[in-house]
């Protein structure tokens, strides 16, 4: 089912236009992506765990940035529990990498059968006063198959960062235009208005560090971290619900669990930093559930308070 309403212009190039040599490694990945969509599931969770380990040791800078994080979240871990962490973490990712084949190309059919959703009365509750609802996630390593599994919910809208490569673009579009009302970049304030007026669910993920501007310092973890403004701003002025949605794996029952919730009481408020830490709390007690499965690799705390150190080499 194609419900994609203001597809990516990348749509319009085809595949002969991705020929050059420049493509030639990224065709070759994808390929090899697309084939681990034929393997057993246990074979995809091996498969998976040996890339997060490779990806640990030949990403040095990214092992750093996570070491970094789960010191600052994990201060009263030791160390020998902070370092299983941190191999769990990438071995999440690498798995998280082939259940992003899952997210594109595998059927309706074989997700439906892995699947575990609640709360989905929450969501038809939220749509049902047509006037848009924010759906309210966070980064963790399977996050691509958790927008699949909240089409099954609902129709819905993601927002997301463009991609540097174009044929990894092109294929990302294609394959979300099968799943996705629409999909909006993170500085399209404009397309997301539209979406929430437009009666749509739109998924927003909170929980990185954009810089200072729109942004308020709010304790993450116990660290002051700078916190999106852009969650409240944008319910004040769409009167749109914020429920909260989380969802991971259970590697050894093959299923994945998705939790709605009801929409926030008295949210927004006058105050954003209280929202914002609220929301991060939120997120918070989501990572607790599974914190090896949450994507520690990106800089959370790069953007400091005045006169606090950068925490990262």
């Amino acid at each position: 089912m194609k419900i994609y309403k203001h597809p990516n212009p990348i749509l319009a190039k085809k595949w002969y236009n991705f020929l050059a040599i420049k493509y030639w490694p990224m065709w070759l990945a994808l390929g090899l992506l697309r084939l681990s969509t034929y393997l057993p599931y246990r074979g995809m969770l091996g498969l998976g765990k040996i890339l997060g380990y490779l990806f640990m040791w030949i990403l040095p800078k990214k092992r750093r940035i996570t070491a970094t994080n789960l010191r600052l979240c994990f201060p009263h871990l030791s160390e020998t529990a902070r370092d299983k962490l941190l191999h769990e973490s990438f071995t999440s990712a690498g798995i998280g990498l082939l259940e992003t084949a899952l997210a594109w190309w595998a059927s309706d059919k074989r997700l439906r059968k892995q699947a575990h959703i609640e709360g989905t009365e929450f969501l038809a509750a939220a749509i049902a006063q047509n006037n848009g609802v924010m759906l309210m996630t966070a980064h963790f390593t399977s996050i691509e198959l958790g927008i699949r599994l909240l089409s099954f919910a609902g129709p819905v809208c993601v927002m997301y960062r463009p991609q540097n490569n174009q044929l990894f673009e092109w294929v990302l579009q294609r394959a979300r235009r099968h799943y996705v009302v629409e999909g909006i970049t993170r500085y399209d304030a404009a397309g997301m208005l539209r979406c929430l007026r437009a009666g749509h669910a739109i998924c927003y993920t909170p929980d990185q560090d954009y810089g200072r501007i729109s942004s308020v310092f709010a304790p993450f973890f116990g660290v002051q971290a700078a916190s999106v403004t852009g969650t409240s701003r944008f319910l004040k002025r769409t009167k749109s619900p914020l429920l909260p949605g989380f969802y991971y794996r259970d590697s050894k029952t093959q299923t994945y669990y998705l939790q709605i919730y009801p929409a926030l009481n008295d949210f927004p408020s006058d105050d954003e930093v209280a929202d914002a830490t609220r929301i991060n709390q939120l997120i918070e007690q989501a990572i607790m559930k599974h914190p090896e499965q949450y994507m520690w690799q990106h800089r959370r705390f790069k953007t400091r308070p005045i006169g606090e150190p950068y925490p990262y080499e």
